[in-house]
């Protein structure tokens, strides 16, 4: 039934993303042979599963490399292919594929595939933006690719519940526990080094033992004066701990990132040097205007929307942010971004200095006076720097995420430098 069921979804789900991805053509039919001998490795992996018993982990490893290969071509391929026009299409399945190692995770595998399949709803969500207007089939096309990962993890779920399930047939089977279960291993002894000890220690220590009733005749007596039944005033000494918050439930962690969205009146007013934007939703014509060079424009916690800041400012800061953008002249100092997710800026002048902490998904345009910017970040993803090319078109950059660290002088210090995909 494990393999019948793995059989509808190569053809089914399967082959409606292959022949879309052939309709479209290019690197999408290229990616997609890749993720076709995948799906073709794994199913192979299945079939052994239902005629044998569980390898042992340095055999299994052996069996799944031929669909680990397979992942990982997919995964080069994309990075090969940052110039490419469907990048975004590269990227939706690089960022999801992984969903085919389900078949070493235990004792969750469907829930794995889902978190997979989630993973690149980043990049399939652009693939509609940016394909809307130009060819409906690309929508079909990312549907296909969801619906497929979907399928996979229905399947999952029904199949493999706690993990993928081997026939136990064959040789190398384990054999069966003994009736009632094993005995629990004898208690630990504590370690106590007798050797160290003189020999007058040690004769103390069986005199000690020796004593047999006696030895109880050294210990204080408990006087009446001394009992707490007796004296409730004894017991009024410190209460014993508790954990904070009693037994009630437990209150949930705040979420890192900007989180879920406040509903909170909306505020757009000026304290001082400071223009205070907060909880703006949906609201894409907001405007800083007449503004000092000496002013600080701050957006909190605000959703879908843009604002514009005309004129020089001091600095920008969008904190707590989803989905906006912000376009503005000129800034004396910097723009940053804590823990935003999916911001877009674009400097129409100059910006000395673009700061990004916490944030997943930035996307920086420059202008050409901002060439010599300045960006910092830290632990943040998805950062892409849009250089203007001269004929009203962008080159398009990512930030590297990944470091790579080696002792220098041996040992006597660290060497980091930035590890850039290739294309």
């Amino acid at each position: 039934m494990s393999v019948n069921g793995y059989q509808n979804i190569l053809q089914g789900p399967l082959q409606t993303y292959l022949e879309l991805s052939q309709q479209i053509g290019g690197d999408v039919a290229t990616q997609a042979k890749l993720v076709n001998a995948a799906f073709q490795a794994q199913f192979r992996y299945i079939q052994l599963a239902a005629t044998r018993s569980k390898p042992s982990q340095a055999e299994e490893m052996q069996l799944l490399a031929p669909t680990s290969e397979q992942i990982s071509a997919i995964q080069q391929f994309r990075e090969k292919n940052r110039a490419s026009t469907f990048f975004n299409h590269l990227s939706a399945i690089s960022e999801s594929i992984p969903a085919l190692g389900w078949v070493a995770v235990a004792p969750t595998p469907a829930p794995y595939v889902k978190e997979m399949n989630d993973a690149g709803q980043f990049y399939s969500n652009r693939v509609l933006k940016d394909w809307k207007e130009k060819d409906k089939k690309h929508g079909e096309w990312c549907r296909a690719w969801v619906q497929l990962l979907s399928d996979l993890q229905a399947y999952v779920k029904q199949y493999h519940t706690t993990g993928l399930v081997w026939s136990g047939k064959g040789a190398g089977a384990p054999p069966p526990p003994p009736p009632g279960g094993m005995p629990p291993p004898p208690p630990v002894l504590p370690d106590v080094d007798f050797s160290n000890m003189s020999l007058d220690d040690r004769s103390a220590l069986f005199a000690e033992i020796n004593q047999g009733e006696c030895i109880t005749s050294s210990l204080r007596k408990v006087t009446p004066d001394m009992q707490t039944h007796k004296n409730p005033h004894l017991r009024q000494g410190p209460a014993p701990f508790k954990a904070a918050g009693g037994t009630g439930p437990a209150k949930p962690l705040p979420q890192p990132g900007a989180g879920a969205f406040t509903d909170k009146p909306p505020v757009f007013a000026r304290d001082g040097k400071k223009w205070l934007i907060e909880y703006q939703k949906g609201n894409a014509n907001l405007v800083v205007e007449n503004a000092d060079m000496n002013n600080v424009v701050y957006m909190f916690r605000c959703r879908d929307s843009a604002l514009t800041v005309k004129g020089k400012v001091n600095g920008v800061v969008l904190d707590s942010c989803t989905k906006c953008a912000v376009v503005f002249d000129n800034l004396v100092s910097s723009i940053e971004f804590v823990n935003c997710q999916s911001v877009q800026m674009q400097v129409l002048g100059k910006v000395p200095t673009v700061s990004i902490d916490k944030t997943d998904g930035c996307q920086i345009y420059l202008s050409p006076e901002s060439l010599n910017v300045e960006i910092v970040s830290s632990k943040s993803s998805e950062m892409n720097v849009l250089v203007p090319k001269g004929n009203g078109d962008y080159a398009e950059h990512p930030i590297p995420e990944q470091f790579k660290t080696v002792l220098n002088n041996r040992g006597a210090g660290l060497t980091t430098t930035p590890v850039e995909s290739t294309g």
